[in-house]
């Protein structure tokens, strides 16, 4: 039955939206930071060119009061003396300056009345309350308190925008209207800001689609990967041919489908191990309880009996074995004096045959012999190498020493030796040359070792003078300054 393809929909489906949300994220991004600059800088340039204008009303009207009006001659003015010359000649220098530099102005009180207006308001005597600067009695005063003084930006009825400067002199007040064309270049550049946005906006879309793709497609890649190793289709290597975080996931992923396959081989082989090793016992046992049924001498029966139990040892064994190797190993690291499990591995041979005791050469240094490592697991290790020693030889040397920072125990045999061609895949799981035997001694020795952060090698034992055979050595890390414990 075919298995429904839902979860790898969903995770495609999650990797697009990704995508998208990828793309709209970034323009959306851009288009607030586009936003955020036009408008500040739009703020900043129309209170500069704000400040620039006021400063020009000042400095326009201020060298005016300074240099051509005298505020005691004006301030004798009164209704009725529109015909005397110091009328007329202010008036001609208000008008000049409003030919080339203002719209309007004046010469007022402080209460708003005027003094002098340009020659075009003839029929504004001395002393008229100007009511277009009614409004701006606190700017006025301001003037007076501080020597000058502008509106805000009013309208007139065509939209055009103007601003009043007051200049304080003498006692009076020079009042002038200006144009305030500053909102012509800032529309100038708000629309350049807009396109730019706009430019912004279409460029995050293309950078982000291009993103996307460089990152989810790739994601979406890995999904279609990680799906297919977990429906078990094995067989297609996961390629990504990038040197980022996405090519190394693809690396890792690519190492998890090989560890995978070669769990799946392993798993394999054993199931097939586990049936084979099983059978032979079980074909025996049957064998034996058949003749024990059919045997009428007793002793004959009895030893029979014994066989079958010997089987149920045997199949005891491999499936101790079994589980030994399909068991997770967790080793709890600590200070170790070495000859302690090494010891209590050989007691513990000798407690399964008797003659093993008579048979081990060991070899352990007086001083203390410490290590990184975990005693079980240093147990387990040392009695398997010696049993697989004894099935090749009547001699076993078990060498102990320490040797460039690492703790060192060799287990030599008088037997045939390992070939140099089968050294590399003698630790890998049910390789074996014995009729009897899963093969997963040494798989588990390795196992072991690589647990507490050591390794294990194979040599010849002549090398080191202890036997004719093959030598196994198991290295442990070691300490610079070994902790002072008792023999």
């Amino acid at each position: 039955m075919k298995k429904p393809r839902l979860p790898v929909i969903r995770s495609t489906l999650a990797a697009v939206s990704i995508r998208r949300r990828f793309v709209v994220l970034l323009a959306a991004f851009s288009v607030v930071l586009a936003a955020l600059f036009g408008y500040m800088s739009w703020r900043v340039a129309g209170s500069a060119l704000e400040a620039e204008l006021d400063q020009r009303m000042v400095e326009v009207a201020g060298a005016m009061t300074k240099t051509q009006l005298d505020p005691d001659m004006l301030a004798m003015l009164q209704p009725g003396y529109e015909d005397m010359g110091a009328f007329t000649s202010t008036q001609a220098q208000l008008d000049s300056l409003a030919a080339h530099f203002v719209a309007d102005a004046w010469i007022i009180r402080p209460d708003g009345t005027t003094v002098v207006t340009r020659a075009s308001a003839t029929d504004v005597p001395v002393g008229t309350q100007l009511r277009l600067l009614a409004p701006y009695q606190g700017e006025i005063r301001l003037a007076q308190r501080d020597g000058s003084s502008t509106t805000p930006i009013w309208y007139d009825a065509s939209g055009r925008g103007f601003k009043y400067g007051f200049i304080a002199f003498g006692g009076l007040i020079m009042a002038v209207q200006m144009p305030a064309d500053l909102y012509e270049p800032l529309g100038r550049l708000q629309r350049a800001l807009i396109f730019g946005s706009l430019f912004g906006l279409g460029l995050s879309f293309l950078l982000g689609t291009f993103l996307a793709a460089n990152i989810a497609l790739p994601l979406e890649r890995l999904v279609r990967a990680a799906g297919r190793i977990q429906r078990g289709y094995l067989d297609r290597p996961v390629r990504l041919d990038r040197d980022d975080e996405l090519g190394r996931l693809a690396e890792a992923m690519e190492r998890m489908r090989q560890g995978v396959l070669e769990r799946d081989e392993q798993l394999r082989l054993m199931l097939a191990q586990v049936a084979h090793e099983i059978r032979n016992p079980l074909g025996g046992m049957e064998l034996f309880a058949t003749a024990a049924i059919d045997a009428e001498d007793r002793a004959e029966r009895e030893q029979l009996i014994g066989r079958v139990r010997g089987e149920v040892g045997a199949l005891n064994r491999i499936i101790n074995e079994f589980l030994a190797f399909a068991r997770p190993t967790v080793a709890e690291i600590e200070a170790v004096d070495l000859r302690l499990p090494v010891r209590e591995a050989i007691e513990l041979a000798t407690a399964r045959d008797g003659s093993v005791a008579a048979r081990v050469e060991l070899l352990l240094p007086r001083e203390p012999l410490q290590a990184r490592a975990a005693p079980e697991q240093v147990k387990r290790v040392v009695l398997n190498l010696v049993q697989n020693a004894f099935a090749v030889s009547e001699r076993v040397v078990v060498r102990g020493r320490f040797e460039g920072g690492e703790a060192i125990i060799a287990v030599a045999d008088d037997g045939p030796g390992v070939p140099e061609d089968q050294r590399d895949r003698i630790f890998d799981p049910f390789v074996t040359d014995k009729e009897k035997g899963a093969g997963l001694g040494l798989a588990i020795v390795k196992r072991d070792m690589e647990a507490m952060g050591g390794r294990v090698e194979v040599g010849d034992a002549a090398d080191s003078g202890s036997g004719t055979g093959a030598e196994f050595r198991v290295y442990f890390p070691g300490f610079d300054d070994p902790p002072d414990e008792q023999n």
